[in-house]
């Protein structure tokens, strides 16, 4: 049913206007009552003292240089390498793959700790030193290079890793389900006899870190369609999974799939469904004057608001037309490089990176939202202007991977150009700096730095894993987190 103005008007009154910093990230609202980094600090253990003498503000204060060049904190934080390609092995004996990107944690049994990690490698096998090995039964199309790994992190520090999921390309990030498995995404459109593959390709798949047999003979999740996929969250409540789609040539679109009536979700499940399962929609938003929005960068005010219709795809699995290219002009709103997604606070927030002459609105260096399903609405959360220097370290640009912090606000992945940072934005407004890579993979004439990837919180919240990309590095960040009082 589509969203009359009036009721837009009655569900957007709560929205509140932030202020926006220039050059970096505004305005954050969470939910009511939500613990930010940048209240009174309440800290106990050994880091209390050193926590205390720390200046209140938001985050932590200022990052350190580390002297093993790797990953730059705040004082009282350390790290610690979980995997790292072509230098840890599975427990096949075969290297850790490369390209690290989205990851969510589990909580396993006696306190182990389960990460599910995608690999990001796109096309042939021979195109990368370290693929996904083809672990039998596991595999989807044994051209592909890309898939998961399963990084099992036990009490007393000791690590396992094991294949999730083979034979597929280009697992860029995606999103752990309410009943405990991960949805892995594949950022691509190749069909079988493209880029060598054998099978078509731009599915996502689901991966069980509980039980290996879950995930022999993987089969793609078809009534999710088949495009760039970037990320997806499922809507614990009413069973709607939101999923963004990073492309260009038109920009990519914010999607619903709503499941057919009677379907249960759980383990397994979303495998068993019908290509054609469900509803599989994407956003058009309209202003509170009714007024349709084309593109997500038309928003220049932390605070815009903007209600939300579902316009239904017609050929899902894209046998002749990408599904982008569906829509005739004014059907649909767009976004540029709509990248990740948490559940959190009642709803979907979702990125759009960037913005330049691709989009027809104001350029920036991203944007986060929050996508409302009670009201039908989207919020504009985050906007961070455009990076003049990204070279130089202050301000940010890109963000991608993000999480919902147990300690309030999100914490963001940056993707951009230059300096590439782990970022904190607080329930209150402001922005903080959590981490820096500070590996050069580029030269010392012309520095190059990974992108952040794969952010999120152990099941306790006491450790915040993050990866770099490239070569492929996992790290578990411990440190004196608090909330406020």
């Amino acid at each position: 049913m589509p969203l009359s103005r009036r009721d837009f008007t009655s569900r957007t009154v709560i929205a509140g206007a932030g202020v926006a910093l220039t050059g970096t990230v505004g305005a954050l609202a969470t939910a009511p009552g939500a613990l930010a980094a940048d209240d009174v600090p309440a800290v106990d253990g050994p880091d209390a003292a050193s926590a205390e003498r720390r200046p209140h503000g938001p985050g932590y204060g200022p990052l350190i240089a580390d002297p093993a060049g790797l990953l730059a904190l705040p004082a009282g934080f350390s790290y610690r390498v979980i995997t790292h390609s072509g230098v840890t092995t599975l427990d096949s004996g075969e290297s850790t793959p490369s390209h690290h990107d989205g990851t969510a944690a589990f909580e396993g049994h006696r306190g182990v700790t389960l990460l599910v990690n995608n690999h990001e490698l796109k096309g042939p096998r021979s195109g990368w030193k370290h693929p996904v090995p083809l672990t039998e039964g596991l595999v989807y199309d044994p051209a592909a290079s890309g898939g998961c790994t399963v990084v099992e992190v036990r009490r007393g520090g000791e690590v396992a890793e094991w294949v999730g999921i083979a034979g597929t390309s280009t697992n860029c990030a995606g999103g752990s389900t309410p009943w405990g498995t991960w949805l892995t995404c594949e950022e691509t459109e190749d069909l079988a006899g493209k880029n060598g593959m054998t099978k078509d390709h731009g599915y996502v798949f689901e991966v069980d870190p509980h039980d290996r047999r879950a995930n022999r003979d993987p089969k793609p999740i078809k009534a999710f369609g088949r495009y760039a996929h970037e990320a997806v969250v499922i809507d614990p409540h009413h069973g709607h999974a939101y999923l963004t789609e990073d492309a260009s040539g038109p920009n990519g679109l914010l999607y619903r799939w709503t499941p057919p009536q009677g379907f249960r979700h759980g383990r397994a499940r979303l495998r068993g469904l019908a290509a054609d399962a469900g509803v599989l929609a994407a956003a058009k938003c309209f202003d509170s004057a009714g007024r349709f929005v084309d593109d997500l960068s038309r928003a220049t005010k932390i605070g815009t608001v903007y209600g939300v219709d579902w316009v239904e795809v017609t050929d899902r699995d894209a046998r002749t037309l990408p599904v982008r290219k569906q829509f005739a002009a004014g059907a649909v709103t767009r976004g540029r490089k709509l990248e990740g997604m948490w559940w959190g606070d009642g709803g979907a927030y979702f990125v759009s990176s960037y913005a330049r002459s691709e989009s027809p609105g104001a350029a920036h260096d991203g944007q986060v939202w929050f996508y409302d399903p009670k009201r039908r609405t989207v919020r504009l959360v985050v906007l961070i202007g455009v990076n003049a220097d990204p070279s130089k370290d202050g301000g940010y640009d890109g963000p991608d991977n993000i999480t919902v912090s147990p300690y309030g606000g999100l914490v963001i992945a940056e993707d951009g150009e230059g300096v590439q940072h782990l970022f904190g934005a607080t329930a209150s407004g402001r922005v903080y700096p959590l981490a820096r890579n500070e590996l050069n993979i580029g030269t010392e004439e012309e520095p190059e730095y990974a992108e952040f990837t794969g952010v999120c919180f152990s099941p306790d919240g006491r450790t915040l894993y993050a990866n770099l990309q490239e070569p492929g590095i996992m790290l578990a960040i411990t440190g004196p987190w608090r909330r406020g009082r």
